[in-house]
């Protein structure tokens, strides 16, 4: 015999999905929790602090210069120089002392946007920081600033035969594959800063612009083909 699929069973999984989606709350890290790019930072402070690799840089720029035009990814070589001689271990030490200091520094982090995160913590939603910054310190600066039980979805990093080096840049439509693998199909709502998170903000039911101007809020709105909500974080 064949058995036959009750249709309420079908109606069951579907508002099952939606009860779901419904708790789902994510949030991107930089220009959202952060006034600042915080991994270009990062990058920045192992070339203050290292001369030969300034050096190599300056000696590697011609070619990147080549570079740029047919691959437009100028920054990942200069990330993979900043991480020149480290593995795990060393990667991580450096990370937890730049996060330290960075946690201190006036005026890097949102204070609307943290205390936005914990209302939905605390009205018991299920809260996604989902970022193109690098998982490790992302997930170093959120357990400094007392954000638990945050679920983190972001770059990571592969070990490479002279460092560490990018595995994945968690951006764009590649967020929504992120997402998935993470369990996540569905969320009601997405706070955003940019173009690069508009696959994002297209999928949820509320999607909010942070801090956007005029103009970007028109080209969003334009490719969402409906409004957005806007809010305005210091």
């Amino acid at each position: 015999m064949i058995g036959c699929l009750r249709p309420d069973a079908v109606d069951d999984g579907q508002d099952t999905a939606a009860a779901d989606a419904s708790s789902v709350v994510l949030f991107d890290f930089d220009g959202v929790l952060t006034h600042a790019d915080t991994y270009a930072l990062f990058v920045r402070e192992r070339y203050a602090r290292s001369t030969w690799r300034q050096l190599l840089a300056l000696l590697a720029l011609p070619w990147l210069m080549l570079l740029w035009p047919l691959t437009r990814r100028l920054q990942r070589p200069l990330v993979h120089i900043a991480l020149l001689g480290l593995d795990e271990k060393r990667y991580g030490s450096a990370i937890e002392a730049f996060a330290a200091e960075l946690v201190r520094r006036p005026g890097h982090f949102c204070r609307d946007a943290v205390r936005a995160l914990r209302r939905h913590q605390a009205a018991g939603e299920r809260v996604i920081v989902v970022t193109g910054c690098e998982h490790t310190l992302v997930e170093s600066l959120l357990a400094q600033l007392g954000l638990a039980g945050v679920e983190l979805v972001a770059s990571r990093l592969k070990r490479g035969p002279f460092g560490l080096r990018v595995a994945h840049h968690n951006i764009g439509a590649g967020k929504l594959k992120a997402l998935t693998a993470h369990g996540v199909p569905a969320w009601r709502r997405a706070y955003g800063d940019s173009l690069h998170d508009l696959h994002m903000l297209k999928a949820a039911a509320e999607p909010v612009l942070v801090n956007g101007t005029p103009k970007l809020c028109k080209r969003i709105e334009r490719a969402l083909g409906r409004s957005i909500e806007r809010v305005a974080w210091h």
